[in-house]
This record gives structure tokens, C-alpha cells and sequence, in this order.
């Protein structure tokens, strides 16, 4: 037995298989796509090859990877169980589900399937916008158990998004105040500053508050906002056009960093 263990990790439909040792360190990683192994170390390219083999699915080439860059060997060295890029939209929320999947069957819908929905639906949407340049994180857990539903870092800046389901009912927002429907108002907009502030702290860059609002039959602002944006998820390609903040170099490099678990220990 080499001890080498094979890591699937899939991305918009494309699959990486990461060959990590029993500590969690990357020696080489299988692009299914390009048909290409890439080692780190050429003296574990059997070990690699043997570990690799149920998975091969025709000819490949082998030798070692291009030049990574700064940002791409901070993910190398990352973790598996640190890596925060594979989180799904809405993680956090589809675990407690699963886990409470066997209790006894509740009398309503769980509201936290209604959000779940939500969050899966926004993250499909800001998803697509990788293809502009940009990069998503999902589910992103904080101290004291909060997390922020979706970070999009990419050309015009870093925005820490907040989804909300709101679906067919009118949304009215009165800085700090969110009412949707009929339900009683919180002071939701605080909550998002929050979030976007702890990004901050923990980024050391300038993150802008976002919520989006899933689904919602209309939307009334009653006064201006402070330092936040409120966007239906039919508005979300509006990101995208936005520009000349951050270079590509620096979108990868805060990107490495906010796929980092530890990053957020300390906010």
C-alpha cells in the first residue's frame, strides 16, 4: 500500500482528482478534462499512477505541472479539509438538514429548506460569473457559528453577499429594517454590514455588504441606504460589470487567501 488517497473535488462540472499523503499534502493532481497527470514529485509516479489507476479513464500525459503561481501554490499546500473553494451554495445549511433528516417529521416546511433554495439558486447565478473573471465562495463559516452565505471576488471589488428568500412576496427595506410579506421586520441590513466587515477584517481589503433578494414580487427602499446594496437575483449580472478595482493577480491572491478555513478563525 503506497498510502497515497485520491481526492475528487468538482467545479462548474469539471473534476480534479488531488493524490494527497495521509497528512493531506498535494504530490500530484489528474485533470480529467486535459487528460494530463501533474506530479510534484516525479520519484511517487508510480505510487501516483497506482493510486490514480481506478480513476483513468484513457491515455494520459505525465510530468510535472507549469509554473504555478503565488496564489495557485498557496492552494497546494492547503489542506483538503481546509480548502473552502469545493463548498456547495447553501453547505452548511444542507449538512444540518441531512443530519436532522431522522427526527420526527415536522408539522410545517422547515423555513430552512425555503432558504436552502435561496442560497443554491444565488450561488448558481454568481457562479456563472467565473467565466468573466470572477471567483465564488460559498458558505464561508465564522466564529460563534455564522458564516456569509456567498464572498464573489473579481475584477470590481470583493462583495460579501447576503441571500434572503422573498419568493412571490413584496420586500420592504427601511435601513436597518427588512420586512418580506406579511412577516415581521428585522434588522437584516445590519447583519449583512456585519458580514462584510468581518470579510474585511479578515481579507485586509475593502469588502462591500450585498443582499440579494431571491424571488421577490417587488421591492421598495424607503429611505437610501448606508454603505449597502439591495439586488433582486435577476440583478446579479450587474457584479459583473463592474471593473477596474482589483488586477487578476490580485483577485487570485485574495482568493487563495479566502479559501483558507484559517483565514476566518480570527474574526
Amino acid at each position: 500500500m503506497s498510502g497515497l488517497r485520491v481526492v475528487p473535488t468538482w467545479r462548474h462540472g469539471q473534476e480534479r482528482l488531488y493524490v494527497c499523503l495521509t497528512d493531506g499534502r498535494n504530490v500530484a493532481w489528474y485533470d480529467r478534462e486535459a487528460g494530463r497527470v501533474n506530479l510534484l514529485s516525479e520519484d511517487r509516479l508510480e505510487e501516483v499512477l497506482d493510486a490514480l489507476g481506478p480513476f483513468l479513464t484513457g491515455p494520459v500525459a505525465v510530468g510535472p505541472p507549469p509554473v504555478p503561481t503565488p496564489a495557485e501554490l498557496a492552494r497546494l499546500t492547503l489542506h483538503p479539509d481546509d480548502d473552502l473553494a469545493p463548498n456547495r451554495p447553501g453547505e452548511a445549511l444542507q449538512i444540518a438538514l441531512d443530519r436532522d433528516s431522522s427526527s420526527p417529521r415536522r408539522l410545517r416546511p422547515d423555513p430552512r429548506r425555503r432558504a436552502l433554495a435561496a442560497e443554491q439558486a444565488v450561488g448558481e447565478a454568481l457562479d456563472g460569473l467565473e467565466r468573466a473573471g470572477w471567483h465564488v465562495l460559498h458558505s464561508l463559516p465564522l466564529p460563534g457559528g455564522d458564516r456569509i452565505h456567498h464572498l464573489v471576488i473579481g475584477p470590481g471589488g470583493i462583495f460579501a453577499v447576503h441571500t434572503l428568500y422573498a419568493r412571490k412576496q413584496r420586500v420592504l427595506v427601511a435601513d436597518p429594517m427588512v420586512s418580506v410579506g406579511r412577516r415581521e421586520s428585522r434588522s437584516l441590513l445590519r447583519r449583512v454590514r456585519g458580514d462584510a466587515d468581518r470579510a474585511s477584517y479578515a481579507l485586509t481589503a475593502e469588502v462591500h455588504p450585498v443582499l440579494v433578494l431571491h424571488g421577490a414580487a417587488g421591492v421598495s427602499v424607503a429611505s437610501s441606504l448606508r454603505a449597502v446594496r439591495v439586488l433582486r437575483d435577476s440583478d446579479l449580472g450587474a457584479l459583473s460589470r463592474a471593473g477596474g478595482v482589483l488586477k487578476p493577480a490580485d483577485v487570485e491572491a485574495l482568493h487563495a487567501v479566502a479559501r483558507d478555513r484559517s483565514t476566518w478563525l480570527r474574526v
